[in-house]
């Protein structure tokens, strides 16, 4: 049976009625600028007014029924300290463009036979045609002083034809970002899709194998860490070497929320991480655990004891306005909200063991969803267009990741017993599930595609837990 609240060392190891899940949010960390003939920058990562890029946007397609075919050769350093940055972005945007499935990608270990091209008048089309390549990538990197300026190209090898055309300017701090965004506005042009290389992921980590301070139980330490969605550049959020679980993103992606006990008991904490503001909203007093954020971010639905027992509440961002949500014996927890704001979907145990439910985000309307698990925990409801509910099942000694499809009440399985999944947690595009497993000894963090397909590993230092996707 769960354990209420989550306690030491054994909070956020398992699957039960304690355990959080995350919200979406989109955020938009770099702008392309658009692209004339010749290039044209108006400013670091800020378009230009009134530009207009000189191609037209030519959608290119492969053979009938078939994903065009995408090469994506090591990008150009234009000048001796332009390598360091150019250095590994062709890969990482393969990778990108890989990820979404959208198309196909030749591997890049086939190159070795076409020959490099140094400007776009020396790209061997002839050659990348015979590869079997319907489109090439071509990338090129200056560096002056602090500045780096990224400029690619999108051809159709058949025809010859630009039809993708960016500069990008920045810093050299943070060199993948200029892939990741290149291979989001590369899907947004060619696929019509909002790309994920650009969002986070926040999660749970005790790889310091630090000790807590002034506690009775002798437990490891969790912090919150964010990182690319694909697990690289994490960042550490909290510090304060006690027990930090279950984070949140809010929609706009510049705070997180999570459960701490650094009190002693668990509290909800804000940490606007880009101002280095930490947020206190429901100003301690009770035990309050696993915030999640409204569509809106004006509003955070939690669980409280305040009254005695496990019940949902509902408070405006800052900590006002303080509404019960739920009224039963049972614990009520693990809230998420729907796109719109006007239901929330929770874990109870008030029919004997853990079921998934779904109230108005006005307290009435309260119905049951899961009626064939024997546990079902930890519901997360994705984004538009689809209309699901990603939530852990017990499946024999471990748990599972299924969807719940609310318009034809179909449930899938897209996890298949390969150690204890659980935690889901949709990506802003709703086309990808993170998840925190077993599979690989320890609890890491995966991502899989919400069609059961294309695992990967994102983490692999420390246990992790409890992925939050955010843009």
């Amino acid at each position: 049976m769960f354990t209420f609240p989550p306690q030491s060392s054994t909070a956020d190891t398992r699957t039960d009625l304690q355990r959080a899940r995350a919200p979406r949010a989109w955020r938009r960390v770099l702008t392309a600028v658009a692209l004339l003939a010749p290039f044209i920058v108006s400013g670091p990562g800020v378009p230009a007014a009134g530009q207009q890029p000189s191609e037209i946007a030519v959608v290119i397609s492969g053979d009938p029924g078939t994903p065009p075919r995408y090469v994506v050769p090591d990008f150009v350093p234009l000048g001796p300290d332009a390598g360091d940055v150019a250095a590994g972005l062709g890969q990482v945007l393969w990778d990108d463009l890989e990820f979404e499935r959208e198309f196909y990608m030749i591997p890049r270990d086939t190159y070795a036979t076409v020959p490099t091209a140094r400007t776009p008048g020396q790209i061997p089309f002839d050659a990348w045609r015979e590869l079997g390549a319907d489109a090439v990538v071509f990338g090129t990197v200056q560096r002056t002083g602090d500045e780096v300026r990224v400029q690619v190209r999108l051809f159709n090898v058949q025809t010859r034809q630009s039809v993708f055309a960016k500069e990008y300017a920045g810093t050299p701090a943070n060199p993948r970002l200029y892939a990741h965004t290149i291979a989001d506005e590369i899907h947004q042009q060619q696929r019509s899709l909002q790309g994920v290389a650009r969002t986070k992921l926040a999660f749970a980590s005790d790889r310091n194998r630090e000790r807590a301070v002034g506690t009775v139980q002798n437990r490891d330490v969790k912090e919150i860490y964010i990182s690319d969605y694909d697990g690289e550049n994490p960042r550490r959020i909290t510090t304060n070497r006690q027990l930090n679980i279950m984070p949140v993103w809010s929609p706009d992606a510049r705070a997180i929320a999570y459960t701490s006990y650094r009190r002693g008991y668990p509290d909800v904490f804000v940490a606007r991480i880009y101002d280095g503001v930490q947020e206190e909203p429901t100003g301690g007093g009770s035990q309050n655990w696993l915030p999640m954020f409204s569509p809106d971010g004006t509003r955070i639905v939690f669980t409280s004891n305040r009254d005695g027992n496990a019940e949902l509440y509902v408070m405006n961002r800052d900590g006002s306005g303080v509404r019960r949500l739920t009224n039963h014996p049972s614990i009520d927890t693990t809230p998420t909200w729907s796109p719109t704001g006007t239901q929330i979907a929770f874990t109870s145990d008030r029919a004997g063991q853990p079921q998934i439910y779904i109230v108005g985000a006005d307290g009435l309307n309260l119905r049951r969803l899961t009626t064939d698990e024997s546990y079902a925990d930890r519901p997360t409801w994705s984004p538009a267009p689809f209309n699901e509910i990603a939530f852990a099942a017990r499946t024999g000694p471990g748990y599972d990741i299924k969807t719940y499809d609310l318009a034809s009440g179909v449930t899938r399985r897209i996890t298949f017993g390969e150690g204890t999944n659980e935690s889901p947690s949709y990506s802003p595009n709703g086309r990808h599930i993170a998840f925190s497993s077993t599979r690989a000894g320890g609890t890491q963090i995966f991502t899989i595609g919400r069609d059961g397909r294309g695992v990967r590993r994102v983490t692999r230092e420390g246990n992790n837990t409890s992925p939050s996707w955010s843009n």
